[in-house]
Order: C-alpha cells, then sequence, then structure tokens
C-alpha cells in the first residue's frame, strides 16, 4: 500500500485481509482443482489471490487504483484474467466461455472465492446463485451477523428472506470467525467464512412465485403469515384463496413467517403453482 500511495476506499466497502491462517483457511476450504476456475470478486491487493496463482483465475475488479497491482503481481501467469468492472454489472457465464473459447479450456468445476464488500454481500451472492448457471460453489468472507443469517433456523431472530431464498438454490455453511484485527483497516465487527455449494433440488418449483412467497411472508415479519400475505397482495389473491392454500398445507391461522421452515414454503409455492 506504500508502495503503491493507496488507502482503503470506504466507498468500495474495502478492508484488506492480512491475516496468513485466514487466507489460507478459504484457500483450503475452497479445494480447488487443477482443472478449476478461481474467480476472485474484489481481489484489491491480491493477497488472497497470491495463494491461486498456480490456478485458472479470472479477477474481477471494480477499484482502478488495484489494477497496476494485480497486473504487477499475477498478469504474467498465462492462466490469470482480469476485468475491471463491477461484478454486478457483467454476465459472469459469458466472461468463463470467452476464456473457455480463447484458452481451449474446459473448467472441471467454477468456484467463487472471495473477500466480499460487506455493502453488497447479498446482492453478489444472489447475482451467482440466480444468474450464473457455471458457479457450483462460493466461498467468501461475510460480516458474522450475515452469516448467521444464511445458516439460521427457522423460529429464530436471524431466519429470514436471506435464509429461505439461499436454501433454494444451495447448502450453507458457516466454517470459522475472522477478528477485526485480520484486516486492514480493521472493521468494527467480526467476519466469517461462509461455504456455499449450489443444488438443484427445486427445478421443478417456480422460482418467481417462491420468491414472491418468501418476500411477501416477511414483509409484515410481526403479523400473522395470512395478514401480511393479504397487505401485500400475494398474486393478487383474495384472503378466503390464501387461506385455503395455507390450510391446505397444515399451516395454523395464528402462524408467523419466520415459524415454516423452507419445505413448508415450497408446499404453498405448488399450490400457487396449480391456480
Amino acid at each position: 500500500m506504500k508502495r503503491y500511495d493507496i488507502k482503503a476506499k470506504k466507498s468500495f466497502g474495502q478492508n484488506f485481509l492480512i491475516d496468513d491462517s485466514a487466507l489460507k483457511e478459504i484457500v483450503n476450504l475452497s479445494e480447488i482443482g487443477k482443472n478449476d476456475l478461481v474467480i476472485e470478486i474484489g481481489p484489491g491487493l491480491g493477497n488472497l489471490t497470491y495463494y491461486f496463482q498456480n490456478s485458472n483465475l479470472l479477477l474481477i475488479e471494480i477499484d482502478d487504483r488495484m489494477l497496476q497491482i494485480l497486473q504487477d503481481r499475477f498478469e504474467s501467469n498465462y492462466n490469470t484474467t482480469i476485468i475491471n468492472n463491477d461484478v454486478l454489472k457483467i454476465n459472469i457465464d459469458e466472461e468463463i466461455e470467452k476464456i473457455q473459447k480463447f484458452k481451449n479450456i474446459e473448467f472441471s468445476k467454477i468456484k467463487v472465492v472471495a473477500n466480499l464488500p460487506y455493502y453488497i454481500t447479498s446482492p453478489i451472492i444472489f447475482k451467482l446463485l440466480e444468474d450464473s448457471t457455471k458457479v457450483s460453489e462460493i466461498v467468501v468472507m461475510v460480516q458474522e451477523e450475515v452469516a448467521d443469517r444464511i445458516i439460521a433456523k427457522s423460529k429464530s431472530k436471524d431466519y429470514g428472506i436471506l435464509t429461505l431464498m439461499i436454501q433454494y438454490y444451495a447448502r450453507a455453511t458457516k466454517q470459522i470467525i475472522v477478528p477485526g484485527s485480520s484486516f486492514i483497516p480493521s472493521p468494527n465487527v467480526t467476519s466469517a467464512i461462509i461455504k456455499i455449494i449450489k443444488e438443484d433440488k427445486y427445478q421443478d418449483i417456480d422460482a418467481k412465485i417462491f420468491k414472491e412467497l418468501v418476500h411477501k411472508s416477511f414483509a409484515n415479519r410481526r403479523k400473522k403469515i395470512i395478514n401480511s400475505l393479504v397487505i401485500n397482495k400475494l398474486l393478487n389473491l383474495e384472503k378466503e384463496n390464501i387461506d385455503k392454500i395455507l390450510k391446505k398445507c397444515g399451516i395454523s391461522e395464528n402462524a408467523r413467517a419466520e415459524e415454516l421452515d423452507i419445505d413448508k414454503y415450497i408446499e404453498v409455492t405448488k399450490q400457487l403453482m396449480n391456480l
């Protein structure tokens, strides 16, 4: 940072991970094979990238200032591609296809490994889950409270939209806790590494209906689920129709959104799909 006269930018949510033990833990959890592709979002100074430099790499960095560092450190590697752009504005699958075509290679697995900016953690994770058919695993550093929401159980305060939407697409586990002292600058929060493995459990379920159901169920979290769905006009259904569906799925009229596990939301979605 001194050499390149760089300071972390708050606008990009930059906290550079400098703890070698945490970096190595991320690498170990990633289980990268010889023919896999590692996509690193926000590589910054390249501290994590360093441990993957012998792997196939796609680096996506929004900060122009980091570009020179990444080019100096890694661009000489034939296996490394650097994109200077906002990850939320690019088509990841198209970029993967370009690399495969250019290098005449077919990757075995494509994994995202990153220390994500905390202010856009959820949008990035959902982009990877919803928009990419090629990414199979995600190993990322997130704020611990976000990790707790991701792996929460029903009937707990952390359980909600984030939990259910990730369960719909994948299986997530919380791995290790990382203190603020492992970063420069040190954030005022504790972080955690999570591992997300995509699954195709619900291929026959309409994702749009499921998403609307979950979002509208939790829109008025303190209300009974039936009232929340009526107030928020779930598929513009009348209350009596919603009531019939909930009863058919064995859901009490007094139930609240956080009391139902994903199986119940899937049951309700199936009933809504039949309408």
